[in-house]
């Protein structure tokens, strides 16, 4: 069983040509509203592929809410631990424009998944055999978790986003850092080469750089797993995707290298279709793929 401890938002997604400049105002393509948040997207990435996932982080009591519990049930997720708390969901403002996306994180109840939240709940967690959390949560409920999980050697991996600078003790509990190239920079600094960063975390530093694949440190050589290349939808959620299916196959026992190829082809898959969770794969679409390719 994976625990996913993070954000449930609900994506309002703007599709329009270009980004407005300062001050102006332009008409939009199209409008819609998704489940998302990347907690919730890199536990519906897991449940797609099979695995027992239990979901845990905070739900507010209006209609976004109940929209994202109603979304996670259907995908078959263990939602018995999540939090309804007074006050907003989180959302998320996604603007899609020229294949990539910018969002602007509002976090409502997710400000709820507090340290007294993960004690509550520290059963289920030590109770897993991997879990996954990102920092759209208090920094100090992932401090708190990363403690936890190191004392009981549980592999913990953690998804450095919306990057900010972290204690250096969090950054060696965790098994697995999953920052892209931006977040990398910010957490180690503008001045340190993706190389001599890599080198520092040996097996642990896995950076995400989209088209040109995912790069880690072997022990031995800076090793670099291809991208696979798909007609780009939307962008959006591919890195949750990569996330969830990493975490997937690491807890099947998979190799690293073998582990962040079959993550690599599901965020591929992911980008081909519109929303964070609309385009996530299920084992017999990843599958398919590749008997297809042969």
């Amino acid at each position: 069983m994976i625990v996913v401890v993070g954000s449930l938002n609900i994506d309002l997604v703007v599709e329009v040509e270009r980004r407005p400049e300062k001050g102006e105002t332009l008409s939009g393509r199209d409008f819609h509203t998704f489940p998302g948040g990347k907690g919730a997207n890199q536990a519906v990435t897991i449940g797609r592929l099979g695995e027992t996932c239990a979901m845990l982080g905070c739900i507010g009591q209006d209609t976004n809410g109940k929209l994202m519990y109603e979304v996670l049930q259907k995908e078959g997720l263990e939602l018995a631990y999540l939090k309804q708390v007074e006050g907003p969901n989180g959302v998320a403002v996604i603007t899609l424009s020229e294949q990539d996306n910018s969002i602007i994180v509002v976090p409502g109840a997710n400000q709820s998944v507090t340290v007294d939240y993960i004690e509550a709940n520290r059963k289920i967690i030590e109770a897993a055999d991997l879990v996954v959390t990102q920092l759209e949560i208090p920094l100090e409920a992932v401090c708190y978790l990363g403690e936890m999980t190191s004392k009981k050697g549980i592999p913990l991996i953690l998804n450095p986003a919306p990057a900010q600078v972290l204690p250096k003790a969090l950054i060696e509990q965790c098994t697995y850092l999953t920052p892209n190239e931006h977040e990398c920079k910010i957490l180690f600094g503008q001045e340190e080469s993706l190389e001599a960063c890599l080198k520092k975390y040996p097996n642990k530093l896995i950076v995400t750089q989209g088209a040109q694949g995912v790069s880690f440190y072997d022990g031995k050589e800076v090793v670099n797993v291809p991208a696979y290349k798909m007609e780009v939808v939307d962008t959006t959620g591919a890195g949750d995707t990569f996330n969830g299916a990493l975490a997937y196959q690491l807890a099947q026992g998979t190799g690293l290298r073998e582990a962040i190829d079959f993550a690599n082809l599901a965020a591929g898959l992911s980008v081909t279709q519109l929303s964070a969770q609309g385009g996530m794969p299920t084992l017999e679409q990843i599958k398919a793929y590749r008997n297809n390719v042969k």
